[in-house]
């Protein structure tokens, strides 16, 4: 059985879905979340080539803008004294830079441009994933991994685009980007949820609470 068969978050069977652009994507019979077929999935070198071309500019307003949102929840739940990861914080930590101007304080990791391992053995309130758990080509590994670095009633915050029925998913402008290789339909969340045995979720559009 090809790995594209199978599900990469909850392990259940999948059907060819679409063709786009030469690549091919399965929905999961179970949680409808889209996968690119891994053997499709772009090299780590021309990975790390595509993050670099993205706006990585902490400074610039647009791209503040567009975290705030993710920031805004942080605050409102945990004070400056809570410890945080920023998980694939990517080239420009922009979340991190907004929180730290309030006075908090985030550990960094990315497997490309902040790989501090170190970040991996600690235990924090909460951890922000801004737009990156599209680019998980494991997805039931990296959750399992974000929930064991949760301190006890810790939260998750995620950012991403959700797929649902009523996309176009050969016009989506969120598939054009090769990197993004699970692209998470509602139901996923509540699997996620209920198997990792998070106590509460909510999504408001893109940004997403997943709590211990």
């Amino acid at each position: 059985m090809s790995r594209s068969e199978k599900c990469s978050l909850c392990s259940a069977p999948t059907e060819f879905f679409y063709l786009f652009r030469e690549k091919r994507y399965y929905q999961c019979s179970n949680c409808q979340s889209i996968m690119m077929d891994p053997d499709m999935h772009l090299s780590p070198e021309d990975e790390k080539k595509r993050y670099e071309q993205h706006n990585n500019d902490v400074n610039d307003p647009g791209y503040q803008r567009f975290v705030q949102p993710l920031v805004d929840k942080v605050q409102e739940t945990y004070s400056p004294q809570a410890s945080g990861l920023d998980y694939g914080a990517g080239e420009g930590p922009v979340a991190t830079k907004l929180l730290s101007e309030q006075g908090y304080f985030l550990e960094l990791y990315d497997p490309y441009f902040w790989h501090n391992q170190a970040a991996l053995t600690k235990k924090y309130d909460f951890i922000v994933c801004c737009e990156v758990v599209e680019h998980f080509s494991m997805p039931f590994k990296e959750f399992k991994l974000l929930n064991s670095l949760l301190k006890p009633n810790g939260s998750i915050y995620c950012m991403t685009e959700m797929y649902d029925d009523y996309i176009d998913f050969g016009q989506w402008y969120y598939v054009k980007d090769p990197t993004h290789v699970f692209l998470y339909h509602p139901k996923a969340l509540e699997w996620i949820k209920e198997n990792f045995k998070f106590t509460y979720l909510s999504r408001e559009g893109r940004l997403i609470h997943l709590k211990k």
